[in-house]
């Protein structure tokens, strides 16, 4: 019986990309001298390597390896670490995740740039690693002394070892890496042939290594078997003067080696690498499987106090129920009270479940805030800027869904602050700045919402050149007086920008109509503030989960509308002597010193409704990316949470509507979808202001 390793194949990668992360993180941390980082790159290298060889991914393993000897040289003292090292480090990291995305997706991947890598890796290694060796080699040429220290190893694996996917040849295969290695396979708890079981392991094995690892190296190859297996270590007492032959005849009668087992054992470890030692039928499964992995949505890892509290609730749950049923087996209305206490502790508990599955799928943003590191990293580099950047809340926690589409985003609104927001050293200095810039990522939550800042201290948005231009484009009238957050929303608007050049790298407001609409089909909304010489600021406003949404019913009519209690400033009755109207048949309604357009819902959805004009009329009034309008509605009914069930995928995309959702009386009710239905109402009183236009100049 074959093991299917495919079945580890998602686990491997999920560990090998956090290994990547790690990886990164590391290098960009590293101080000169700091063992201790350096070490823990090299253990993330290693388990790479391994766990690639493991499953036939050939490619990986052979560069990781490149990867790995550079680090083994820093972290034994063997090269000092420098910038160039550094940056070396960290294209081999992003050519390792080409690799395993590429291993994953069965895909393609940058050939040239891993070949490029590979030939930079092999010419570093080549000019400044051996040549120490090889003066070393020289000095000691008279002494004839072992390449290394001599390691005796008893390896002992449990019986059930290969069923985890585990190879013990590839594990000697590892061990040959590391020096000249020699073993015997000991036999003698072999059962009958009659009592052995395919899917057990029987053979122990008796192994010496000659070798500068240290015991550490040795233990990290069978890190993965550890709990698996007795694992002896001992270093070999050998003399100094002992001449080659002689330690090998130690080396040996301490394994109790028989020389033709052991000269042909060594010869297959030694020569072959690890793909090698696997049999074909093996990573002929592997490759028939390998694009399963593509189909595979992800996993989440689970802190244990969250699954003890799932369990606990289902416990409940089950309690409640068995008092229901016994309820309903011999019903009474005496017993009304004890079913209403029933149905009231069932409710407790399907909220208290529906919150403890809901927090399984919150992640700290550090999940989506790890990749800017590198990102200013790279970036500062290429524009020739110092920057810092400064990462809070990184604890923060976030639906995976959400975190998952907010990445490109924030990626965008970060490079723009690099590119256009950070100025020069030397302008800074001019200025009086440091010279340093400053870009700071910062998440907090704020009542059902996670709120992700992205600020820098560089020169602000000029209100002027962004007015001017969109004046220049007709995006407003020369006359128009606007606020400061609506001169700053125009960057969002498709293709404007001010900078005078575009860069490769971003420009202040090309692409910022994606950035906004990508936000706001998340159901959230982004807001800027700026101080010219000061800064800038930009402040995505997001709901914690996709899934669940707290909203007010409202009745239109005959149909029932939810609208997001985020977006909801208040909601009063209408009284006339604050209606206006103005050009384009839009209604004004005076609130304090805000004037707010009033859209009737039933004109934008063509419905018929019980009132049409908006004196005495409920108001609904919204805010959303800075703007109000008062929803003009029927009648309020309850609060509640919802359930978000998308159109998209149920029906097709509906303009001013961001989903549905089924209520308790089993009848189907959409969610408005807020800043949709104030664009959609802003475009019909335009249409028919320029209709107004029209029919003067024609009369």
């Amino acid at each position: 019986m074959s093991i299917d390793l495919s079945q580890f194949i998602p686990s491997f990668l999920e560990e090998s990309f956090e290994g990547l992360e790690l990886m990164e993180s590391s290098l960009l941390n590293l101080d000169a001298g700091d063992n201790e980082i350096i070490n823990s790159i090299f253990r993330a290298a290693h388990s790479i390597k391994g766990g690639a060889g493991t499953f036939g991914f050939d490619n990986v393993t052979e560069f990781t390896h490149l990867v790995e000897t550079l680090l083994d040289e820093i972290r034994d003292g063997r090269r000092d670490i420098t910038a160039k090292d550094t940056e070396l480090l960290l294209v081999s990291v992003d050519c390792m995740r080409l690799l395993i995305e590429a291993a994953r997706d069965d895909a393609d991947y940058d050939q040239d740039k891993i070949t490029e890598t590979t030939h930079l890796l092999e010419q570093t290694l080549e000019i400044d690693g051996p040549a120490s060796h090889i003066e070393i080699a020289k000095s000691d040429e008279d002494t004839q002394e072992p390449a290394g220290k001599i390691w005796h190893i008893t390896f002992i694996p449990e019986h059930h070892l290969v069923q985890t996917g585990n190879d013990p040849l590839l594990l000697f295969s590892a061990l040959a890496d590391l020096g000249e290695l020699t073993l015997k396979a000991k036999t003698d708890l072999l059962p009958a042939i009659t009592e052995m079981d395919a899917t057990e392991l029987y053979i122990s094995w008796e192994l010496s290594l000659i070798s500068d690892a240290s015991e550490e190296d040795i233990r990290e190859v069978f890190e993965w078997v550890e709990d698996e297996c007795k694992l002896e270590i001992v270093e070999l007492e050998v003399s100094p003067k002992s001449s080659s032959s002689e330690t090998q005849d130690s080396l040996r009668n301490s394994a109790s080696v028989d020389p033709e087992i052991s000269d042909s054992q060594t010869a297959l470890v030694t020569e072959q690498p690890a793909s090698a030692i696997q049999s074909s039928e093996k990573i002929e499964k592997i490759e028939k499987n390998k694009t399963k992995t593509k189909q595979d949505s992800g996993s989440i890892r689970v802190g244990v106090d969250k699954v003890d509290s799932l369990i606990n609730l289902m416990g409940e749950l089950v309690i409640t129920q068995s008092m229901l049923s016994e309820l309903g087996n011999d019903f009474e209305i005496s017993k009304l009270e004890k079913l209403k206490s029933g149905l009231d502790q069932l409710l407790q508990n399907t909220k208290e479940l529906q919150e403890s599955v809901m927090k399984i799928r919150m992640l700290p943003i550090s999940f989506a805030f790890n990749r800017f590191p590198r990102l200013v990293h790279d970036l500062s580099i290429k524009t020739g800027k110092e920057i810092n950047l400064v990462i809070r809340g990184e604890q923060t926690e976030l639906d995976k869904t959400v975190m998952e589409q907010i990445g490109d985003p924030l990626v965008h609104l970060v490079r723009n602050a690099v590119d256009h927001g950070i100025e020069s050293s030397d302008m800074r200095i001019a200025n009086g700045k440091p010279k340093s810039g400053t870009i700071t990522l910062d998440a907090y939550h704020q009542g059902g919402n996670i709120i992700i800042e992205i600020s820098d201290d560089g020169g602000g948005i000029n209100r002027e050149a962004v007015l001017s231009k969109a004046i220049e484009k007709g995006l407003v009238d020369s006359g128009a007086t606007l606020s400061d957050s609506q001169v700053f929303d125009l960057l969002f608007e498709p293709g404007f920008s001010t900078a005078k050049e575009i860069s490769d790298i971003s420009g202040r407001g090309v692409g910022m109509d994606v950035v906004k609409r990508n936000i706001q089909s998340l159901g959230g909304r982004i807001q800027v503030e700026s101080q010219p010489g000061i800064g800038s600021k930009f402040k995505v406003n997001l709901p914690l989960t996709l899934a669940i949404l707290d909203g007010q019913l409202v009745r239109v009519g005959t149909e029932v509308y939810i609208i997001p209690l985020i977006t909801i400033v208040e909601s009063l009755q209408a009284k006339e002597e604050f209606i206006n109207k103005v050009s384009g048949d839009m209604t004004l309604y005076r609130l304090r010193d805000d004037n707010v357009p009033v859209i009737p819902i039933y004109q934008l959805f063509d419905l018929p409704a019980d009132t049409k004009e908006v004196n005495n009329a409920l108001l609904v009034v919204v805010e959303a990316d800075g703007q109000k309008v008062g929803l003009l509605v029927d009648d309020l009914l309850a609060q509640q949470q919802v359930v978000i069930k998308s159109l998209k995928d149920n029906y097709q995309q509906v303009e001013g509507i961001s989903g549905a959702t089924i209520l308790g009386d089993g009848s189907v009710a959409m969610i408005l979808d807020v800043p949709g239905m104030i664009e959609m109402a802003m475009k019909r009183a335009q249409e028919k202001q320029n209709e107004h236009i029209l029919e003067g100049a024609l009369v």
